[in-house]
């Protein structure tokens, strides 16, 4: 194909994946008007073995691409196809992800429309299509969106369509060995520094259920699966955000990320002296990098924080904590120590409303 509009990436790490499915869902709904390239880029396997699970109509669409490296993430082959693009917009997908018919015309339309360089997707998961309610954008909004007012950090895939030539402008890429959160300084410069417009309603990106060795789910010690706050905190454009856009995104790592480290380690016998010290350390570099930021927090969330704060506190009071916070609706969740983030946009009251309103 010449030049497309739109170049799909999928990555693959082991022909068990239900890589058919997930290139079917983009050839029959989505490539069928022209303009699109599908690339499957096959990581640590040989392309020959990730093609034969696909049926011979659909494989002779599909441009198969190798990459090998030493490192069980998809951000090395999700940046080995997104080089290799060389359309105006680039997508990535898992390949136990689909993509519901018309959703690539549904980004582009909103592209050409608004002028973004970034479209966000709409989120839905597994066969009941659960609706993924972030980023908790203003639900009135239409037009291309703002990195706080629409609370994109929410967001932390990369799930849409985004600019080739944006992408070159920033350099940005994922970011190659870490276990998780590769994402997350990517979409962080995405939203604070590209034209972003958001996919309220049209058709969606669907997040597979039936992987029982997706990556992003295996568990691993602390220091590592937070490793990535470090290295977003360490970046000199991060350092260079205002403050209100630091502490923004020092709340959603907290909200998501911190607490959500602690609430998926429940065993507080797991919880030695080095695994708290690499939790009290993340809680440290986010208090210096955007001081303030814990306004907005829950008396819940700041319970939490306090405990993963200080090794000294028991771990069952920890964990504890972690499972407290998630019992919305009661006052310690939506009340805030700080009253100056009681009514804020990223206070529980205004950020459960938004949420609430994603469809």
């Amino acid at each position: 194909m010449a030049d497309p509009v739109v170049d799909v990436v999928i990555a693959v790490h082991t022909p068990t994946r239900p890589i058919a499915r997930a290139v079917a869902s983009v050839l029959d709904g989505n490539g069928d008007g022209g303009g699109v390239r599908l690339s499957v880029v096959c990581h640590n396997v040989d392309a020959d073995l990730i093609a034969a699970e696909v049926p011979p109509g659909h494989r002779e669409q599909v441009r198969f691409l190798e990459h090998r490296d030493s490192v069980r993430s998809a951000a090395g082959p999700f940046n080995a196809g997104m080089r290799a693009a060389t359309g105006e917009f680039v997508s990535i997908m898992g390949s136990d992800d689909t993509l519901e018919p018309g959703a690539v015309a549904s980004w582009l339309a909103l592209a050409r429309s608004t002028g973004a360089e970034t479209v966000v997707a709409r989120l839905v998961r597994g066969a009941r299509r659960t609706i993924v309610p972030t980023p908790p954008t203003r639900p009135r909004r239409r037009g291309l969106a703002d990195p706080l007012a629409d609370r994109l950090s929410y967001r932390s895939a990369p799930l849409g369509l985004v600019s080739t030539a944006a992408r070159g402008r920033l350099g940005a890429e994922l970011v190659e060995g870490l276990a998780v959160g590769d994402d997350v300084p990517y979409v962080t410069r995405l939203w604070f520094e590209t034209k972003v417009a958001v996919d309220r309603g049209g058709p969606a990106y669907v997040i597979g259920e039936d992987a029982a060795d997706r990556i992003t789910y295996a568990p691993r010690p602390t220091a590592v699966e937070l490793a990535f706050v470090h290295h977003l905190l360490d970046q000199p454009w991060f350092t260079a955000y205002p403050l209100r856009a630091r502490r923004a995104i020092a709340a959603k790592v907290a909200r998501i990320h911190l607490f959500g480290a602690v609430f998926h380690r429940q065993d507080a016998a797991s919880w030695t002296a080095e695994e708290r010290a690499a939790l009290a350390a993340v809680t440290r570099r986010l208090a210096e990098a955007a001081p303030g930021y814990e306004r907005v927090l829950s008396l819940a969330d700041r319970r939490l924080l306090d405990a993963a704060a200080d090794p000294a506190v028991p771990a069952g009071e920890l964990t504890a904590a972690a499972r407290a916070r998630r019992r919305h609706g009661r006052p310690s969740t939506v009340l805030t120590r700080d009253p100056r983030g009681l009514l804020a946009r990223e206070g529980p009251a205004r950020f459960m409303a938004a949420s609430l309103l994603v469809r």
